[in-house]
């Protein structure tokens, strides 16, 4: 099969890619609604859109994993059927998924020739792969293994898999999730230099800051039909999300409003010298230390990986410590027994928010009285109130907005942003001493995020001790009193909401260190 994109004979004035009047279907749900999506030769274009908006459905038809019910798709012009991933790679079109599909026991050249046939010759393809990254600005030895590779380093073998196989389109879900700062910026001069070159780069992102600052038109699709697209320097992020969600969108929760009352003298959650080990035994907490006081919200951040998870659940009671103590309101806990933690009042917003946080099988209505079913006004003694249950879902429901038939419908039957509700509305209702909320706005659109974000403020303001553990800078800047880095299993560094600064954050989030007077 000819690649049906071809740079050095493209027409600047013909669309890359122009898909017209796509529509898919699922049993029950119209995905994709007669939408049409063009990207020009040479420009980074975003899609933007809410969960369940479509845009995973039309960025899957382009890649062939999803076979359009109508509509047309045209590649420099020609109209084409893409039956397949490996078809669509073949005309031209590769994707970077977020979740990156690479051998970690395998070097960089590798992973990037893994697929093709022939002999494989170790020294052709390192030079084959040192070539192609040199040329697009995107450095790593050929002979690495992965996991000795940084997570930004990894995604560059991502983009070079790509290249190798002389994509012309590529699209990017959601590429800066796993970066730092530096990383980020580093991979928006790439597509900038890719698109300089004649490529196509789809840039799939829910962070509207990070569109405005590498697009050059934005696609926003709503409800599975696409409602504008702009360019970006005739627009805001202000307008991004209005088209997006159909209304004006808070960005900072806190704007205009009081801040809670930080009560320094009381230290509610107080933990020291804490160690675990992660699923495979292996030291993922080194001695944290951490203090947090009534009514204040403190944000941990870090690239994904480098003990967040660990520290959720360790503080929980839901993982092992292997040394080191947690203390609730001066009150020590054993850490064995989640039951305990949830008595002593925390709560836990984990991040694997389906089989962790909620039991798939159960329904809405069962899911929100898991922790509170043997008290009343749920339970009457020994028996169970079912109108009591019932009363309460309806409530949290329409306070949360969550998007369902009806209480009694199945948690695994909900989108993931639904299912994020459902969690949120439980653990929120609670009233806690100490909020431990692990990404609560991962996988939520703008409008969700920002009904997330001013509970996380109320909570602080009843009095309640948060600790956000999140990816998501601008949010831990926009929410915490103070920012704890996390690198390697250890806090090395705690600045003030006030002082913060994003080198000097990015900085530790790579392991590096600023001066220590900044700090």
């Amino acid at each position: 099969m000819t690649t049906s994109l071809d740079m050095a004979t493209a027409d600047a004035t013909v669309p890359a890619v122009a898909m017209s009047g796509i529509t898919k279907r699922f049993p029950g749900v119209i995905a994709n609604h007669d939408v049409d999506f063009e990207v020009a030769v040479g420009e980074v274009h975003a899609l933007l859109g809410e969960n369940g908006a479509g845009k995973s459905t039309l960025s899957n038809v382009l890649t062939g994993l999803y076979h359009p019910d109508g509509g047309e798709i045209r590649l420099a012009g020609e109209v084409v059927r893409i039956g397949s991933p490996r078809e669509a790679l073949a005309r031209g079109i590769g994707m970077v998924h977020q979740h990156f599909r690479l051998v970690p026991t395998f070097t960089v050249a590798e992973n990037v020739m893994l697929g093709h046939t022939g002999r494989f010759n170790r020294r052709a393809a390192e030079e084959r792969v040192a070539e192609i990254g040199e040329a697009h600005g995107l450095p790593v030895d050929p002979s690495a293994k992965i996991w000795q590779l940084s997570v930004g380093q990894q995604q560059r073998v991502e983009i070079l898999k790509a290249l190798e196989r002389d994509a012309r389109v590529l699209i990017l879900d959601e590429p800066t999730a796993v970066l730092t700062p530096q990383e980020a910026e580093a991979l928006f001069v790439t597509l900038r230099r890719m698109a300089a070159g004649g490529r196509s780069v789809i840039f799939i992102s829910h962070k509207l800051d990070e569109v405005m600052a590498v697009s050059d038109r934005v696609t926003v699709l709503r409800d599975g039909t696409d409602v504008g697209v702009v360019e970006v320097a005739t627009t805001s992020a202000r307008d991004l999300a209005r088209l997006m969600v159909g209304r004006d969108v808070v960005f900072n929760a806190d704007d205009g409003q009081e801040r809670a009352s930080v009560d320094a003298g009381r230290i509610v959650l107080r933990v020291r010298d804490l160690c675990a080990a992660d699923n495979r035994g292996r030291p993922a907490l080194n001695g944290v230390d951490l203090d947090l006081a009534a009514g204040e919200i403190v944000a941990v951040v870090g690239v994904s990986g480098n003990g967040q998870r660990e520290l959720a659940e360790a503080i929980c009671g839901t993982r092992r410590r292997t040394g080191g103590t947690v203390e609730v309101d001066g009150q020590p806990t054993s850490g064995r027994d989640p039951r305990e933690m949830i008595a002593k009042g925390v709560s836990h917003v984990p991040e694997d928010r389906l089989h962790t946080g909620l039991s798939p099988s159960a329904s809405i209505e069962e899911n929100l009285v898991l922790k509170s079913y043997r008290r009343p006004p749920i339970s009457a003694g020994p028996f169970v109130r079912r109108r009591a249950v019932r009363r309460n879902a309806e409530t949290l429901i329409e306070r949360f907005g969550v998007k369902t038939t009806g209480p009694t419908v199945s948690t695994r039957l909900l989108s993931g942003g639904n299912v994020q509700k459902v969690l949120l509305a439980r653990e929120f209702s609670a009233a806690p001493k100490v909020l431990v909320a692990a990404s609560p706005t991962r996988g939520l659109d703008v409008g969700a995020i920002e009904t997330v974000r001013g509970l996380l403020l109320d909570a602080s303001r009843s009095g309640t001790a948060v600790l956000l553990i999140t990816e998501e800078l601008d949010e831990a800047l926009a929410l915490a009193d103070r920012v704890a880095v996390i690198y390697e299993g250890r806090i090395v560094g705690v600045v003030d909401r006030a002082s913060a600064d994003l080198t000097e954050i990015g900085l530790l989030m790579g392991g590096g260190r600023p001066p220590a007077e900044e700090l």
